[in-house]
């Protein structure tokens, strides 16, 4: 299928899926005007949280500040702090925490205790370029997980359509509510993804800080979140603006933001994991040596629909038939 035609049906694809949104967001409406009286009590007129329901987002991200900051920081330090802060260097704290546990377990699988079973010894990186992605992290941590902080923010304030409770909706309304969520955050870090390497001074100024780790030898899990700051942040946007589009459920929310860490640490191990959709570290590993394919995140098919899709197991043919 040629280029232009490939990104005709992508936007034609994407256009049934709105309609579909727009059918199951209707539809989760109804289920929040039919719930039972003492759920009508959180919700005023408008369908926005009144104060009593938003104090429900209020005591769940209390619990999480309390869950995470109470066995690792004094009470005496963190307790006192404005809400804002109190959430902010909770987010920190699990931020370093998901990157250090993920990327460091995964290292030590892959390079210690399999080594050799999945990459031979000289596409194995060394530790120089491991220790600079981990000092680019840490250094754009700070400012990561301030994204996490400004979302929980905007939900506490009813300034989103998150909603609290899988109750409140259902949950066949909740499972198309997170499977519309996840095409809209894909379509969306897609496209700011590819425009990051298309406009020039983006890519100069932001992603190139990326792409120094552009062969196998210096890939590795702990280079999932090495990027400039405003660059990981842009990528990890779209999460946040399909907030204001479609009801999400406020706890996925959340976990679905932190996966990411997981995520990234995944696909940029090099090893080809051949599970079809899903976009893989062996796609992504020529991403980082084409720069002009394989751009998706979750799975390959905004790469196919938008003609940009390159397949590893295809490339490998290619290559022995040289």
């Amino acid at each position: 299928m040629k280029g232009f035609q490939r990104f005709q049906l992508g936007i034609l694809v994407f256009v049934a899926f709105s309609l579909t949104f727009l059918d199951f967001s209707a539809a989760s409406q109804s289920v929040i005007a039919n719930a039972s009286s003492s759920d009508k009590k959180l919700w005023n007129a408008n369908g926005k949280g009144s104060s009593e329901y938003l104090q429900m987002f209020v005591e769940e991200t209390d619990w999480y500040n309390s869950l995470v900051l109470g066995p690792l920081v004094p009470r005496h330090i963190w307790s006192p702090l404005p809400k804002y802060l109190q959430t902010w260097l909770r987010n920190y704290i699990a931020g370093i925490l998901v990157y250090f546990v993920s990327g460091g377990l995964w290292c030590f699988y892959i390079y210690y205790w399999k080594r050799n079973a999945y990459l031979p010894a000289e596409d194995i990186p060394s530790k120089e370029p491991i220790f600079l992605q981990i000092a680019v992290s840490m250094k754009a941590m700070p400012l990561y997980t301030a994204l996490p902080t400004v979302s929980e923010y905007m939900i506490e304030h009813g300034w989103t359509k998150c909603y609290a409770r899988v109750s409140e909706v259902g949950w066949l309304t909740y499972i198309a509510l997170i499977v519309l969520y996840l095409i809209l955050v894909e379509f969306g870090i897609y496209w700011m993804h590819r425009e990051l390497h298309d406009i020039k001074p983006l890519y100069k100024h932001l992603h190139a800080t990326h792409h120094i780790y552009n062969k196998q030898n210096t890939l590795s899990p702990f280079a999932g979140l090495a990027f400039h700051p405003l660059d990981g942040i842009l990528q990890a946007i779209p999460h946040v603006i399909v907030l204001f589009i479609i009801p999400v459920h406020f706890f996925s929310h959340e976990f679905l933001l932190f996966c990411e860490g997981v995520w990234t640490t995944n696909i940029h191990d090099c090893i080809h994991g051949k599970v079809w959709p899903v976009m893989g570290a062996g796609y992504h590993t020529i991403h980082h040596t084409t720069y002009r394919h394989n751009y998706g995140h979750y799975t390959i098919w905004m790469d196919w629909m938008f003609g940009t899709l390159r397949d590893p197991i295809l490339d490998a043919k290619n290559l022995k038939e040289m």
